[in-house]
């Protein structure tokens, strides 16, 4: 059965892990959940699969590498910055 899951929610999934835990092993637990972002959607378990680090130690480090492949549209609006007036 398929999830789907809000961003703001994507790190308390994260604490249903044994860790440590492999990129490939976290990868297969989330295969079947969707995450939503501000615009758009995307597999969560092909996001953790892109994730740089091979293994990871905590449900804090997943989330962090995670930021790192989210997709530009996965944080307020496109093209907007955060301080630049």
């Amino acid at each position: 059965m398929s999830e789907r899951v809000k961003l703001s929610r994507v790190e308390s999934l994260f604490e249903r892990l044994d860790y440590p835990v492999t990129r490939d092993d976290a990868a297969a637990e989330y295969v079947d959940v969707t995450v939503t972002f501000a615009d758009g959607e995307a597999n969560l378990g092909e996001l953790v699969s892109e994730v740089g680090s091979d293994a990871l130690h905590g449900p804090d480090e997943l989330f962090a590498e995670l930021q790192n492949v989210l997709p530009i549209e996965s944080v307020g609006e496109p093209g907007q910055s955060d301080g630049d007036a």
